[in-house]
């Protein structure tokens, strides 16, 4: 196997496919149940359950936030979000039956469920059922008001280059750093994108921008950091980043293929 093909088969997803529950973690809070002391209204109950919900989600406590999700679900059995909280727990303990169902459900409820819709994506994608993920994906990029527009567009560059449409996938990570230039994932990708493609220039302007905002280069960007420095002749860069995948990912895909070239 070749260096650029080991490089395309660098595991694309990590980066981005963990951002689902990035926003209820609360690690510097102790979860409590104290909250409901008071009377609330059912809404406003509903709410607290939910998002306490979220917070167990986030420690991994996945009983208690079934629980919570349960007393939620008493309260509205239609309401969505509560839906979508318990596919996440499912998808976490291996229940993928039950996962999607949930999902599929919240979807039902309110079609409009961008963060769902992406949610689910990311399920599908990890199912490797790519073309069901690009989906869900070409809905919500459609959602202008989506907060997390600009990381749908990064996974649904990375499902296309699953299915192969490299144009695609381009195009997709270009709409991303429209809407956010230090989105690492899709400079890297471009960057690699290029690369494939024999478009040195353009793809040096993409990875010089990407090594400037990282503070610890991936395996995959330190590969392609030495993949471009030999195209530029510049073996000094070529040797600062062949000696940090040593020493940072030894044991990764890259240094081997890494190593493949040199012996």
């Amino acid at each position: 196997m070749n260096f650029n093909l080991q490089a395309r088969m660098t595991k694309r997803v990590s980066l981005l496919l963990a951002v689902v529950a990035c926003a209820w973690l609360s690690a510097c809070v102790t979860t409590t149940e104290s909250v409901f002391t008071e009377d609330a209204s059912p809404k406003k109950a509903l709410e607290q359950r939910v998002s306490l919900a979220r917070q167990y989600i986030g420690e991994g406590n996945w009983e208690a936030a079934k629980r919570n999700l349960q007393l939620a679900q008493e309260i509205d059995a239609n309401n969505p979000e509560v839906y979508e909280a318990f596919a996440l727990v499912y998808q976490s303990t291996g229940e993928y039956e039950l996962a999607e169902e949930n999902f599929k459900k919240a979807i039902s409820l309110d079609k409009n469920f961008s963060r769902c819709r992406n949610n689910y994506a990311v399920f599908l994608y990890s199912q490797q059922r790519y073309k069901e993920a690009e989906e869900q994906l070409n809905y919500v990029v459609q959602d202008t008001l989506y907060s997390g527009r600009p990381n749908a567009f990064v996974n649904l560059g990375l499902c296309r280059l699953k299915l192969f449409d490299t144009q695609g996938a381009e195009e997709a990570f270009i709409r991303a750093l429209a809407m956010d230039k230090t989105n690492q994932l899709a400079l890297l990708e471009v960057a690699r994108i290029r690369y494939e493609a024999q478009d040195y220039v353009t793809a040096n302007k993409y990875y010089d921008t990407y090594r400037s905002i990282v503070r610890k280069q991936s395996a995959a960007g330190l590969l392609l950091g030495i993949q471009l420095a030999r195209k530029n002749g510049d073996r000094d860069s070529e040797a600062s980043y062949a000696l940090a995948l040593r020493n940072l990912y030894p044991k990764s895909a890259e240094y081997q293929a890494y190593k493949r070239t040199v012996q």
